[in-house]
């Protein structure tokens, strides 16, 4: 039986009792805040917790945003959120969760996945990704910041070191091709092909037999996934850094150039972070 739940940012949608999708869908930017963090939680333990549930296709209704960045304009008090169930602040606890979840993940990238879209599909086992719209970005390096999701823990892991250096430090926009090339998504694919494509992958991820599939994950965990302990000290550099006057005065530059809004900034994060030290 097929059933739908919707809350105010998100859609779960039940393909079947094996196959699920969730849908980002907070336009026009897809921005992620603290409003967003109980409705992720809520799919993450369902994920963790339904026992028919094998794989997870996560994607976008919003045109040209897959998932952005955190919401900078958010009053602080409703970001002091508690740890979560690995002690890990909220975000990094969620993405850790997912990872671990005995439950196939699968990110299909259309737009942009900046800042947590990034990190998000860095947690995830699968990414796919459109080949002329896709586009990954760790840009906060350019802002003054540090990224605080898991992509210096996760990303070497992932691409290498020297790889992983230029996305993290060069802050700039990463398309379809050259995170394929690098190895930042699986695959990228014509964008007429992608859904039929991932959809495909998910039916049959769907059929097997869930205690093999999540005790092979398990094990491809021991060998891959990074330790906690690797993933805190990210967000603790984040807060930091959010603190440090240069930091916010980048992103005063930022928000004056027309960060938060639909517009180039947003379309081109990476150009436009690039000019904030230009002299």
């Amino acid at each position: 039986m097929t059933g739908t739940t919707m809350t105010k940012q998100i859609h779960l949608t039940r393909r079947s009792p094996a196959y699920w999708r969730v849908t980002f869908d907070h336009p026009p930017l897809n921005i992620f805040g603290p409003e967003t963090i109980p409705q992720l939680n809520e799919i993450i333990t369902a994920l963790e917790t339904d026992e028919q549930v094998k794989v997870v296709v996560f994607d976008s209704a919003v045109d040209g945003f897959f998932l952005t960045h955190y919401n900078f304009v958010a009053k602080p008090e409703d970001s002091q959120l508690p740890p979560g169930p690995t002690g890990l602040p909220p975000i990094p606890d969620m993405f850790v969760r997912l990872s671990r979840a005995p439950v196939v993940s699968i990110v299909s990238i259309r737009g942009r996945a900046t800042g947590v879209g990034s990190e998000l599909a860095l947690a995830s086992d699968m990414r796919f990704a459109s080949r002329e719209r896709a586009i990954l970005s760790q840009w906060e390096v350019g802002a003054g910041l540090v990224p605080g999701g898991g992509p210096m823990a996760r990303l070497p892991r992932l691409i290498g070191r020297g790889r992983a250096l230029e996305v993290l430090l060069g802050a700039d926009d990463i398309g379809g091709n050259l995170a394929e090339l690098y190895g930042y998504v699986n695959r990228s694919l014509p964008d007429a092909e992608l859904d039929a494509f991932v959809d495909a992958l998910a039916v049959r991820i769907s059929s097997f037999d869930k205690q093999a599939m999540a005790d092979t994950k398990r094990l491809v965990n021991l060998n891959s996934l990074p330790p906690d302990a690797e993933i805190a000290p990210e967000w603790d550099a984040l807060t930091a850094a959010l603190g440090r006057p240069a930091s916010q005065a980048r992103l005063r530059s930022l928000f004056e150039r027309g960060f938060h809004k639909p517009g180039d900034v947003e379309t081109r994060l990476g150009y436009h972070v690039g000019l904030l030290g230009a002299r």
